[in-house]
């Protein structure tokens, strides 16, 4: 083999582990199952919603996930999928008039059950910090107890 050829054939071999050695690290995903407790059985359906960040937190539009269940039994449970790690806050509302927002009455206090991750005692707007919580890369659950 030629000079030239050696010289080729040994920057091929080691193509693969440059390649290997730039391409970005991708953190793996988990799944995170949330559980409503205490629920009211009754119409509409208990909404979830997922926040990753304090950005929009109580925000429903600006949601990273919003999954919904039925509202027809004391304890409801959903899943989402392939989140990536990170600061997450969960929001679950019984939707009872299927008007997909959480109705409040004097525009603060909510007329239907309501719940949030971590369970604070809340007085006055809850805060993403008291609901927040850090999701890493294997699979996790947790569980909101709801208020009416």
């Amino acid at each position: 083999m030629s000079d030239i050829g050696t010289r080729i054939f040994r920057l091929l071999l080691g193509f693969p582990l440059v390649c290997s050695l730039l391409a970005p690290t991708v953190a793996a995903a988990a799944d995170l199952e949330v559980t409503a407790a205490q629920i009211m059985p009754g119409s509409g359906s208990i909404r979830f919603i997922l926040y990753r960040g304090p950005e929009g937190f109580r925000h429903e539009d600006k949601a990273f996930k919003v999954l919904s269940a039925r509202a027809d039994t004391i304890s409801e449970s959903v899943r989402f999928q392939d989140l990536p790690p990170g600061q997450y806050a969960v929001m679950a509302y019984h939707d009872a008039n299927g008007d997909q927002k959480l109705d409040l009455r004097f525009g603060m206090f909510p007329k239907e059950g309501w719940g949030l991750s971590n369970n604070p005692k809340v007085m006055g707007p809850p805060s993403f910090s008291a609901s927040s919580f850090a999701l890493a890369d294997r699979n996790s659950s947790i569980r909101i107890e709801m208020h009416y």
